[in-house]
């Protein structure tokens, strides 16, 4: 299924900076749909936690499903105060006494340093067949700083969780996405939404968008 889904990301988001690199799906659970989710995208920036939860939840309320954002359901003190286990189990069942079924978990777990060439350098893209000529044009690798770049490759997961009251509280599905120097907050939730929306349609885990409920206010 990895591989479906990547070749049809490339169609849908080409040339975008985000990329699904791996997903699971837990083998007993065919197909889901969830009543009401609990939206929490855990970073420090106040403007793509909003953006991203917001996207979301309109995503996924679109497809019939409720949903309520982390910034709507906690208060300051969630993001500013360790939480104990115990205190996460009190948060549990306060989720499931207020009819919640589904967590949708988003999160950053790592960060690499990346260098690349800048693309069509000096404006040659051929490939030289002489080694003069391969070793002229590119000779100044050694002393030009801008023969390279740098920018950074975010690795994020996003996870489903079940917290139905009459099942065990339990993972229905991870994916691991890149995000490749991510320089505008609305273009990367933009893509990263659609790529999150796609996979769990694709996996049966969220109700496919009826056609003719689209429109433009709603597209991303």
């Amino acid at each position: 299924m990895k591989s479906l889904l990547s070749i049809l990301c490339f169609f849908i988001l080409f040339n975008c900076s985000t990329e699904l690199v791996d997903t699971w799906k837990n083998p007993e659970i065919s197909s889901y749909n969830p009543s009401k989710v609990l939206i929490i995208g855990m970073t420090s920036n106040a403007e793509a936690k909003q953006q991203f939860e917001n996207q979301l939840k309109q995503q996924l309320e679109s497809r019939g499903a409720k949903a309520v954002t982390s910034m709507e359901f906690f208060d300051d003190s969630m993001t500013t105060v360790s939480m104990t286990a115990t205190q996460m189990d009190t948060l549990e069942n306060k989720l499931i006494g207020e009819g919640f079924d589904t967590i949708l978990f988003t999160k950053v777990i790592g960060v690499d340093d990346k260098i690349r060439y800048k693309k069509n350098y000096g404006g040659f893209d051929e490939t030289y067949k002489k080694f003069k000529e391969e070793y002229l044009i590119h000779q100044d690798v050694y002393y030009n700083p801008e023969y390279y770049e740098d920018y950074k490759l975010y690795h994020t997961e996003t996870n489903m969780y079940c917290i139905c009251p009459t099942k065990e509280r339990e993972l229905i599905w991870k994916g691991f996405i890149d995000i490749t120097d991510p320089q505008n907050v609305e273009e990367i939730v933009n893509e990263y939404v659609k790529l999150v929306i796609f996979a769990l349609e694709e996996q049966h885990l969220i109700e496919p968008l009826n056609p003719e409920e689209t429109s433009d206010d709603e597209a991303i």
